[in-house]
């Protein structure tokens, strides 16, 4: 691959100027001479988008680096001085490769500028970085992370003063102020120590933190029944942030039996026994379900890296563990809190809950039976966590009971904007004891679930595309699929077909038109006979083209294998 000029200028001036890091100098001069590695370095800059910067880590304009980092916070403090006076901002960090370097690197840049930057003094879960936004009045907040994906990445996740990521408007504004920042020498910069003497940056304190814990344990419904409950708890924070508040929050409900997998306890940015620390996938819960067969656990609790998901197993008849989807858990805790919110009287007048396009339509069914308002958002925690702050506006936050989306994001109450694996893993515990108290499993609860409600089956298929070649395959294949359309899939025909890019649904029977009201979007969802329906959307976080199959039969095994030649047939028209 023959080297543009212009990288070939970047690829020298990085060695001139990148002097900071010795691991970019180390990685630099190893790169000599190999231009596809310089070219995927240096081909284009990483984009800044709604949910900030997302990257491999490493040395050149497309990788995650303490001068990529330095440049979007000179940007980010552009926009703040230009928007706010006195302005001040929250940082939080995960156990990534680099997290704590990158999140002082910000702090130092923000301090430069006068302003004021709060830092958590150790790791800490997203959720919690929303919290300090709200709870110290920040204008903006700062996590880096790059939740779950593998090792060699990292991000740079900005928040708004309501707690919620920024909207595409803020974006827009910080990515042209990033623009006009040169990379070397363009940001301001101070040394952390000389920040903390200064008293531009404070380490946030154990206040800030307990208080946040004593709102997750507000949200509980049945909370004094669990420590009776004699539940017993594996968990795996998988080498994250999630160890301590996670703990914490369990020991706080009442839950004294509760063992920690050993080789995922610690932060390791590496995560050395699961290269996916990613609580949707099986194997990153490979050591927790091994040390299940020990522990005979009424549950299995995984967090991710960033503690903003949580996945759990439950114990079969047979000795097994079962491993249970997002949707199923977040319509178990919605139903759970709508029933037994409503027998004991806490249930809001005119209570609203909140879902993503591609979450579960089995919660639409639990809504009316309990008389809840069912509110459908675009995919992304931060259409939720709108949702909230427009109840907010009104001085109606308490009507919000729960929002959840598919990928294993949770949230009860409105005390942070995002979603929260430490409130998730307290209400799942919750739910389990209570469950366990009238000598019913989570299994039979799920059972019981689709008995009352229909058998929905929910999955995801992923796509990689890596580099520039495969970010082009994204659209092309979005292209494709706009304007040729399929009329079927797996034998099932396709009745309507929304785009929300052009905001508009079609019915194929018809030809008729109806306008979409959610904001513009790269999806499309086509819905099929029977109930059935396929969503793809380009991932906004990583190089991939997600799918989402959705089939509904009165038994499961039915559902079972109408998903699956659904999966079938549509990767063969996407062509992989």
């Amino acid at each position: 691959m023959a080297l543009s000029e212009n990288e070939k200028a970047l690829y020298k001036q990085w060695c001139e100027f990148a002097v900071d890091d010795a691991d970019l100098k180390a990685e630099l001069t190893a790169i000599a001479g190999d231009e596809a590695a310089i070219n995927d370095r240096f081909y284009r800059d990483l984009e800044f988008g709604t949910g900030g910067l997302r990257g491999v880590i490493g040395a050149g304009t497309y990788r995650l680096n303490v001068y990529t980092i330095r440049r979007a916070t000179q940007g980010l403090a552009d926009y703040v001085k230009g928007s706010f006076e006195n302005g001040s901002v929250a940082i939080a960090y995960d156990s990534r490769i680099k997290s704590d370097v990158f999140a002082k690197e910000a702090a130092s840049v923000l301090a430069a500028n006068g302003i004021k930057a709060y830092i958590y003094p150790e790791l800490m879960p997203t959720p919690m970085l929303s919290w300090a936004v709200r709870y110290l009045n920040c204008n903006a907040g700062i996590v880096v992370t790059a939740s779950h994906n593998p090792a060699k990445y990292n991000g740079y996740k900005v928040y708004g003063e309501d707690g919620c990521q920024i909207t595409l408007d803020v974006a827009n504004a910080v990515t042209e102020k990033i623009g006009a920042v040169e990379m070397f020498g363009g940001a301001k910069v101070m040394s952390f120590d000389d920040g903390i003497k200064s008293g531009m940056i404070e380490l946030i304190g154990q206040n800030v933190i307990d208080a946040y814990l004593e709102e997750v344990s507000k949200q509980g419904v049945h909370t004094e029944l669990v420590a009776e409950s004699g539940l017993k708890v594996v968990y795996t924070p998988l080498n994250g942030s999630g160890n301590k508040p996670v703990r914490a929050i369990l020991k706080k409900i009442g839950i004294s039996e509760v063992t920690v997998v050993p080789e995922q306890e610690n932060p390791d940015g590496n995560f050395p026994t699961c290269p996916f620390p990613n609580p949707e996938i099986k194997e990153a819960l490979a050591k927790g379900l091994e040390l299940c067969k020990t522990v005979r656990p009424d549950l299995l609790l995984a967090t991710d890296p960033d503690c903003d998901r949580v996945g759990i197993a439950v114990p079969a008849p047979d000795g097994s563990y079962v491993l249970f989807t997002g949707n199923e858990v977040g319509a178990m805790l919605l139903q759970y809190i709508c029933e037994e919110r409503t027998k004991n009287g806490t249930m809001p007048k005119n209570p609203v809950a909140v879902k993503t396009i591609v979450t579960t339509d089995i919660v639409r069914k639990i809504c009316e039976e309990y008389g809840v308002e069912m509110r459908e958002v675009l995919t992304g925690f931060k259409f939720i966590g709108e949702q909230i702050g427009f109840l907010e506006d009104k001085g109606e936050e308490n009507r919000y009971i729960f929002g959840f989306e598919e990928s294993y994001g949770y949230l009860a109450g409105s005390y942070v904007r995002d979603k929260d694996a430490v409130v998730g893993s307290m209400l799942i515990c919750e739910m389990a004891a209570f469950y366990r108290t009238k000598g019913i499993s989570l299994l039979e609860a799920r059972e019981n679930m689709y008995k009352k409600y229909g058998n929905y089956v929910h999955t995801q298929q992923s796509f990689t595309c890596e580099g520039e070649t495969g970010m082009e395959r994204m659209k092309e294949i979005m292209s494709g699929l706009r304007t040729n359309a399929p009329k079927e899939i797996a034998g099932l025909k396709v009745l309507e077909v929304a785009d929300y890019i052009a905001s508009e649904k079609t019915d194929t029977q018809t030809g008729e038109k109806t306008a979409l009201t959610l904001p513009k979007s790269d999806v499309l969802s086509f819905t099929l006979e029977q109930g059935a329906s396929v969503v793809i959307r380009p991932s906004g976080t990583e190089p991939k083209i997600k799918a989402y199959y959705t089939t509904i039969a009165p038994e499961r095994a039915g559902a079972v294998e109408m998903e699956a030649k659904l999966a079938s047939d549509f990767k063969a028209i996407l062509g992989f």
